[in-house]
């Protein structure tokens, strides 16, 4: 496949993989699945464009700011069919465990949630929905830019996650097809673009959104580290909660 065919397979994989977009993923390999882990941070700007153009847009037409908080957490939740909150209650059930490998991921498998994963869901949805309120509450751009980054920001855990280094903890599913497919400096690139996009998000302190973002990459970087030493590798699963993670990291440390 030429590069730009490769490209526009990626493009159509991470739309189709990471969005409820009706598109057909077409051919699916490992060449298509790293172009496909490394456009997602582009689809979570995407995403977080739509994230705060609902929350700005009840905000503007006099709905309370929760909830315009909670319309703007629930955007990428339903564009995304609730992908990567499935992926963080399974995670938490899993490394909540405590049990041996092969247990751990037979407990992610399940498609019931158990109780870790019930706390770690509502306590993430309520942390991101209080930071979003506060975000919420500033000037236009500062409000834009919070949502967008820290949408972005969630996406930009992906391409992390998948970076070259990183095992797949099982030699099928998608975390088999995408782990250690992206280079480095995707994420690293990734981060830069997404930590200039939150600079203006706190009103009088550009290097907040920076720092948010560093911090939400760190967040990420030791999730990974603890599910590689954990499960063995990256899943499926693991990627939704570093999304989530991020994300939650991001936006609650621009509200403060």
């Amino acid at each position: 496949m030429s590069e730009p065919g490769r490209r526009l397979g990626g493009l159509r994989l991470a739309l189709a993989t990471l969005t409820i977009a009706p598109v057909r993923a077409g051919r699916v390999d490992r060449a298509t699945a790293a172009a496909a882990m490394s456009l997602a941070p582009a689809v979570g700007v995407a995403l977080g464009l739509v994230a705060a153009a609902v929350g700005l847009g009840l905000r503007e037409l006099g709905a309370p700011l929760l909830l315009a908080a909670v319309a703007a957490v629930a955007t990428p939740a339903v564009l995304t069919r609730g992908l990567h909150l499935d992926g963080l209650a399974d995670t938490a059930d899993g490394l909540g465990s405590y049990a041996d490998r092969e247990t751990a991921l037979a407990i992610m498998r399940k498609p019931d949630i158990g109780p870790f994963g019930v706390i770690t869901l509502v306590l993430v949805l309520l942390a991101q929905v209080a930071a979003a309120t506060a975000v919420l509450a500033r000037p236009l751009t500062a409000a834009a830019a919070g949502v967008v980054a820290s949408v972005a920001a969630g996406r930009v855990a992906i391409a992390i996650a998948c970076r070259r280094s990183v095992p797949s903890a099982r030699p099928e599913g998608l975390g088999a097809l995408v782990a250690g497919t992206v280079p480095t400096t995707v994420g690293v690139v990734a981060g830069l673009v997404v930590a200039t996009v939150a600079v203006p998000a706190v009103p009088g302190h550009p290097w907040q959104g920076p720092l948010a973002v560093a911090l939400a990459v760190l967040a990420v970087l030791a999730l990974i580290r603890h599910a590689t030493r954990r499960l063995g590798g990256i899943t499926g699963d693991v990627l939704g909660a570093a999304t989530e993670v991020a994300t939650t990291v991001t936006y609650c440390v621009l509200s403060m």
